[in-house]
């Protein structure tokens, strides 16, 4: 894939990350006043890598996912077009795929569908709609994660057309094939399905193999800048973990702080790698 077509993609997910923000600020707007009865009405609390630990410590927030929805749409518009400002000259095979992910973030406003309801009153298969929009982006950005390390590999960059499609697909046939029920969702307001465990294994998954073929990408090249972009990688995906399934102030605001420090750290190590090439 060339330069060119890599920033037009670039420019895709500026144009759509920012729909996704107007979005997220209209449907506040009107649904705002509608979040305590929606949070009112959720059946579990939400299940995240931190989220479990404390349990019983914190009470969940009706607004919280509200301002969760922001910082991951915002996040996403800030965060690509900064890809694209210093990515626009230099040749990165794996930056492309750090792009999807920041962008997969874009896909949270689909959350704000359930508080939403509570005003305007429209048939439940548009809860059912929009949380399998979400469901892919968040599939799409795992697995977008995982192919920027199989590219640090080595994987030759002549087939990013075809891994990009692949990730697609994946990410709506799992999407499409998920049982949703429009009635019950958690303190997130992400609808139950009834795959849950299973995607959290996944997402475990995911995160140690793109570690692992970072931190062998960095033994193979013989650079200490993949050690340090794997452990990017990592702080990129509990941050992300800790976003999406924040209910409470903390874990939203600490979520923040470790995903722009894990981008940041993976975004700089590129840069400078490729740098001179």
């Amino acid at each position: 894939m060339t330069i060119s077509v890599r920033n037009n993609f670039f420019k895709g997910g500026i144009v759509l990350a920012s729909l996704s923000l107007g979005l997220v600020v209209f449907g506040g707007y009107f649904a705002y006043p509608a979040f305590p009865e929606a949070a009112s009405s959720y059946t579990m609390r939400s299940q995240g890598m931190i989220q479990s630990l404390i349990e019983g410590l914190a009470e969940p927030s009706a607004y919280i996912p509200f301002w969760a929805m922001f910082c991951a749409v915002l996040y996403s518009l800030i965060s690509i077009i900064m890809i694209y400002y210093y990515f626009e000259k230099t040749q990165s095979p794996e930056i492309l795929f750090i792009g999807f992910f920041v962008f997969s973030m874009a896909f949270e406003f689909a959350r704000i569908m359930v508080p939403f309801r509570m005003i305007f009153s429209f048939p439940s298969g548009y809860l059912v709609t929009a949380s399998r929009v979400l469901l892919f982006g968040r599939q799409f950005g795992l697995f977008s994660l995982f192919a920027a390390s199989v590219y640090s590999a080595g994987l030759d960059s002549q087939n990013q057309h075809n891994i990009s499609s692949v990730l697609v697909l994946t990410a709506l046939v799992i999407a499409l094939n998920v049982p949703i029920d429009s009635l019950v969702w958690d303190s997130t307001f992400m609808l139950w399905n009834g795959y849950g465990s299973m995607l959290h294994m996944l997402e475990i998954g995911i995160l140690v193999v793109s570690m692992v073929t970072f931190f062998i990408s960095a033994y193979m090249r013989g650079s200490v800048s993949y050690v340090l972009i794997g452990i990017g990688i990592l702080l990129m995906s509990v941050g992300r973990n800790m976003i999406i399934s924040s209910d409470t102030l903390i874990v939203l605001i600490s979520g923040v702080v470790i995903l722009i420090i894990g981008t940041l750290l993976v975004c700089d190590r590129l840069h400078k790698e490729y740098l001179w090439l």
